[in-house]
């Protein structure tokens, strides 16, 4: 025989004897798995089937892999929305102050950022040549209807220039005191001056003494604080607990233990793709101005409480993926499974997959919905594995739920 055949065999018989010991060590493999199910049963967790099954389990394999027992409750959940926001100025409370004539500015009434402005208050004294000729022609027209005799269309013509020369100065700003009191004088002044058309804070200020201004520039802004806004982002999955008119308070660092009540005024139709979050925008009084434009706050949304749930720890469930399954003990000890859905951040609501009772070995229960009434879940918890239905309250015992605790 050559060199080439014996290897040829050689290498054939180690494959079959691979092939054999891995078979073996598979079938050993499935009867230890089979023999450590023994204690306790897991084919309720299987994520692929449909049927949950329950599950036994030994005093000891229970201490071993951490499971302990609290008892589920009937209880109102408020859900909670706590956010962020800042402090800014309310848009609706804004207001400019913008010439709609050329000039240069001769003196500034108002000459720093801040400043607080009454409505009607000087800001500052404007010199254009346009305003010297409006003036004149003004005193012109003023004279012409004094001299011309009543009615007649020359007075009628008389009365007509005048009511143009006045209006001309009323469209440019020009305060109607002023108006009348060139009239009255008969002389052209070389400045007029410009109002505040608000009261509030002076929060942008654009010029100096001596600067020229142009028509439509931004010369002041001025904010109404008396009422401010809260701008803040919600997550999307609390966009449902937000609506309009809903009530908060806020809290500021700056007033420790100082609360403010605000509103909820708008909720904008659009959600953050890079955070996933949605905007909202409050409204609070601001007595004393005591807020601040760039102020943060934390907000609390006041959520309504909603209907009586059944609810155990969040501990409790186990979620496999598809679905998440709270064990139930039964009245022999036995932990039968029970499909669930979350119900809050802190506690999780049973809902059973099912709408009519069922029979899962030792566990017999009615199936759980949420379309039931509050008192028949109250009175399913109360009984369910421990008395029949119907049975006075005061010998109800309750129900208990297996928590499962990671290992460390």
């Amino acid at each position: 025989m050559s060199a080439k055949a014996q290897i040829g065999i050689s290498i054939g018989v180690v494959a079959v004897a691979g092939i054999i010991a891995a078979v073996q060590l598979r079938g050993s493999d499935e009867q230890a798995a089979s023999g450590g199910m023994k204690g306790h049963n897991h084919a309720a967790m299987a994520a692929g089937g449909d049927e949950l099954k329950p599950v036994r389990l030994t005093r000891e394999s229970a201490r071993l892999i951490g499971v302990t027992f609290a008892t589920a409750e009937r209880r109102t959940l408020a859900p909670e929305v706590k956010t962020l926001g800042m402090v800014a100025y309310d848009e609706t409370r804004l207001a400019s102050l913008n010439p709609k004539i050329d000039g240069w500015v001769e003196h500034l009434y108002v000459d720093f950022t801040g400043a607080p402005v009454r409505e009607g208050a000087p800001m500052l004294d404007l010199y254009s040549p346009k305003l010297v000729t409006a003036q004149e022609e003004l005193i012109l027209a003023r004279r012409l209807a004094d001299a011309a005799s009543e009615g007649g269309r020359v007075s009628a013509n008389a009365q007509g220039l005048l009511d143009s020369a006045r209006r001309r100065l009323a469209y440019w700003d020009i305060p109607e005191d002023e108006i009348h009191a060139i009239e009255e004088s008969g002389k052209v002044r070389k400045t007029l001056t410009l109002r505040a058309p608000a009261s509030g804070i002076v929060v942008e200020k654009n010029v100096v003494e001596g600067d020229r201004i142009m028509p439509g520039m931004t010369v002041f802004r001025i904010a109404d604080l008396s009422t401010v806004w809260l701008e803040a982002e919600v997550f999307e999955k609390d966009l449902a607990l937000v609506r309009e008119g809903q009530r908060a308070t806020a809290t500021f660092e700056a007033y420790p233990g100082r609360t403010f009540d605000a509103r909820v005024t708008y909720v904008y139709p659009s959600v953050s793709m890079e955070t996933r979050t949605g905007r909202i925008r409050l409204e609070l009084p601001n007595p004393g101005l005591a807020l601040r434009p760039g102020m943060y706050a934390d907000i609390q949304l006041d959520v309504p409480a909603g209907p009586p749930l059944v609810v155990v720890p969040r501990s409790a469930v186990l979620s496999t993926g598809e679905r998440s399954v709270v064990f139930v003990e039964a009245s022999d000890g036995t932990l039968c499974p029970e499909r669930s859905r979350p119900a809050g951040r802190s506690a999780a609501r049973w809902r059973s997959s099912r709408g009519s009772p069922r029979e899962t070995g030792s566990c017999r229960r009615p199936a759980f919905s949420s379309t039931r009434s509050p008192t028949w879940a109250r009175r399913w918890v109360r009984t369910w594995g421990k008395l029949r239905p119907g049975a006075p309250p005061q010998e109800m015992g309750p129900v208990r739920v297996a928590v499962w605790t990671p290992w460390t």
